[in-house]
């Protein structure tokens, strides 16, 4: 598998998880304060062949991908869950940890942040409630799972209704992950 776009990763770990992976150039942020040039290099990488945006499920990981997506529009995001990223030994977490296969598996459900112009219609804070997905107690684990089968990462709740939108997931869309979603807990 040869990925056309230069895919941005944390470091070089991730780098040589990458390649081991599939055929890619990669960018390297050197962590979460991300400098000038570095953005001047994505910024000229988006232009020229597109970006993606593949960070560590932690908190810095998103921290670069928000600071990246400030400043680069319409870069793409892969995302793998966080028990997807855990060192054997358990005390590591990214994207250097992740089995061959998983990445392959992220890197093909990439998504592209909507156009502004082209707006799906927010899935409403009621639904969200509605769905166990909001001050519920099993919210949080709920959430975990739902950005799995979207694809589209872990999120707290108030960062929900965000990527959701952010990401063009439509009702439908929603609605077949959430029924998935509650057919495990029935399952279970």
């Amino acid at each position: 598998m040869v990925i056309e776009e230069v895919i941005v990763v944390e470091g070089k770990d991730d780098t040589t998880a990458i390649k081991r992976a599939v055929g890619a150039d990669t960018i390297e942020t050197n962590g979460s304060a991300i400098s000038p040039e570095t953005l001047r290099r994505i910024q000229h990488a988006q232009t020229k062949r597109g970006v993606i945006v593949f960070t560590d499920p932690d908190y810095p990981g998103r921290r670069i991908r928000a600071i990246i997506e400030e400043h680069v529009p319409g870069v793409k995001h892969a995302f793998l869950p966080k028990e997807k990223t855990i060192a054997k030994n358990g005390k590591g977490l990214g994207i250097e940890h992740a089995a061959d296969e998983d990445i392959r598996s992220a890197l093909q459900n990439v998504y592209t942040p909507r156009n502004p112009l082209n707006k799906t219609e927010d899935i409403p804070l009621y639904i969200l409630m509605e769905s166990r997905l909001i001050g519920h107690p099993d919210s949080k684990m709920r959430r975990n799972r739902l950005g799995e089968l979207l694809q589209i990462g872990y999120t707290n709740g108030k960062q929900l209704q965000k990527r959701l939108s952010m990401f063009q997931i439509d009702i439908g869309q929603f609605n077949k992950a959430l029924a998935q979603l509650d057919q495990e807990d029935i399952d279970e």
